[in-house]
């Protein structure tokens, strides 16, 4: 019986290395078409390449004799091919009478084998059902198989993630690629600085991205590549220098100078920076992983919150506005409100931001690495919206614009609590402050004198005290607040993220596991000094 190597599972997870005569088949390919080849599509080319190179090796092997089946009769001389044993090749030594009682007469072939296995015996005339039997002749050997298309599709993602290794160290091959695309080096067009400078004046007058297409017609550049091909060599010269920046997504490139980009979106501020603290979350109680998911901080570890279970598309999304974001003009990018923005392997994507209240326009910067969205510093303090304000985000027809709004009522003083600092020290009091949106309690927080709280959040990262040492610090300023001394847990979250940046997980785990915390049930907890 054939067994086709590339028809199976271990060969293209296990058993595949990605060789030169692969890389020389892929360079021919990109060669002849002279357009540059999406990491897909090189992987089904060389998916089919390897079944057609079997096939044809097999087609030769069987070429050399006749394929060996118990039920044929053989005399001496002939050679035989036995696909069972790697297609080896054998010449019939002797022909003899076999006998088994089970079966009718039938006879006994010994052969040699070319290879230098020695001499073996085997059936021949044999009237019986067998598998090798049944194979019928050479075409009939070879049918049956798995199309290269069903292959790709069961195993394409292993073979991708090799040959992508393969194609980055091949560089011996002038392998060359931007994004998922490849191409040969001595294919592209000549992109030289004269093209780069009257790109970056380009894209100086229209102070906006521009998409590789539109800068090509600006360029003018040579009509004899291919579009693509054309396309590919500017985009692979802009992203080698560092004055121009893709802020598009994986579907859509657009070229911009990074030196028209804010700060905040070229480096993460440090308000929103978080130094990982160890803790464990074995004693957390399940009241507060529930509040953690809740609360759902862009820093918790992404395994926490699970898969975000979605009948439908997400088409809108609320968050609860924490203070760092607050201060720097962001909203997190969390596991499900990610699922709302554009993707990209690119560092930042440029996105329009517009104003629910007012239709008015604002350019955003949504920063995937470091999972935030930069844009809404003007927006936060034009509308007076507090820490602990829902948020909510839309899309639109348009992939790279959103609708950004708050849930509005009748504007009235309320009281909440406000972070005030006292002779270095981090106090809370009771303030009446005009509210005009919707908010969660336990969370909002409103300042006095942004400058001094500033500086205590200086001194207080300088300072590298322990989230313990924090907590025993800002916990009785908030329980002196409510009548019972009591403090719920996301009101020391919010609290908390004055003055240090951290997520609910590490905050948490101090009150569940320090005696001086005790839970009162409902989220609020208490604290003996």
């Amino acid at each position: 019986m054939i067994q086709f190597k590339t028809q199976t599972a271990e060969y293209w997870q296990e058993d595949l290395v990605i060789d030169d005569q692969d890389l020389e088949h892929l360079y021919s390919l990109i060669l002849e078409s002279s357009v540059p080849q999406t990491l897909d599509q090189l992987v089904l080319a060389l998916m089919e390449w390897r079944c057609r190179s079997e096939e044809a090796t097999i087609k030769a092997e069987l070429e050399k004799g006749e394929p060996y089946r118990p039920g044929d009769s053989y005399k001496v001389g002939q050679q035989i091919v036995f696909p069972a044993l790697s297609y080896a090749l054998a010449t019939v030594t002797e022909v003899r009478p076999g006998y088994n009682p089970q079966y009718d007469p039938f006879k006994v072939i010994q052969v040699r084998f070319e290879s230098g296995e020695g001499i073996r015996e085997f059936a021949a005339e044999l009237d019986h059902p067998h598998k090798l039997n049944a194979e019928g002749n050479d075409s009939e050997l070879l049918a049956g198989r798995v199309s290269p298309d069903q292959l790709y599709a069961t195993y394409g993602s292993q073979v991708k993630r090799r040959l992508e290794e393969r194609l980055q160290t091949g560089s011996s091959w002038e392998f060359v690629n931007f994004g998922d695309e490849w191409f040969l080096k001595g294919l592209m067009g000549d992109i030289h600085v004269g093209h780069l400078n009257i790109a970056e004046a380009a894209l100086d007058v229209r102070d906006a991205p521009l998409s590789p297409e539109e800068l090509q017609k600006v360029l003018e550049l040579r009509t004899d590549l291919d579009q693509s091909a054309q396309i590919f060599s500017l985009n692979y010269a802009l992203r080698d220098d560092n004055r121009f920046d893709d802020v598009g997504t994986d579907d859509d490139i657009l070229w911009f100078l990074r030196r028209l980009e804010p700060p905040e979106a070229l480096h993460p501020p440090r308000r929103l920076q978080y130094s990982p603290q160890p803790y464990s979350r074995e004693n957390i109680s399940g009241e507060l992983l529930e509040l953690e998911r809740e609360i759902e901080d862009e820093a918790t570890e992404p395994t926490v919150f699970g898969p975000y279970p979605q009948e439908k598309p997400l088409y809108t999304a609320i968050f609860v506005l924490t203070y760092p974001h607050y201060r720097v003009g962001t909203m997190p990018l969390t596991p499900r409100l990610v699922a709302l923005f554009p993707q990209s392997s690119t560092q930042r994507t440029r996105i329009t931001f517009i104003d629910g209240r007012s239709g008015q326009k604002m350019t955003g910067w949504v920063v995937h690495q470091h999972k935030y969205v930069y844009g809404l510093d003007k927006w936060y303090k034009e509308h007076n919206i507090p820490v602990g304000a829902y948020i909510k985000i839309e899309q639109t027809k348009d992939p790279l614009t959103f609708i950004v709004d708050y849930e509005p009522r009748r504007m009235k003083r309320e009281w909440i609590r406000v972070a005030k600092v006292i002779e270095g020290k981090l106090t809370f009091e009771m303030q009446k402050r005009p509210v005009g949106c919707q908010y969660d309690e336990p969370m909002i927080v409103g300042e006095d004198k942004p400058a001094e709280v500033d500086s205590l959040w200086v001194m207080t990262e300088e300072t590298e005290k322990s989230i313990f040492e924090i907590i025993r610090e800002v916990f009785p300023e908030l329980a002196k607040l409510s009548p019972q001394g009591t403090v719920h847990a996301k009101t020391l979250y919010s609290a908390i993220n004055v003055v240090r940046r951290c997520p609910p997980g590490p905050i948490f785990a101090e009150l569940c596991t320090q005696d001086c915390f005790n839970s009162m049930g409902d989220g609020y907890w208490t604290m003996t000094v």
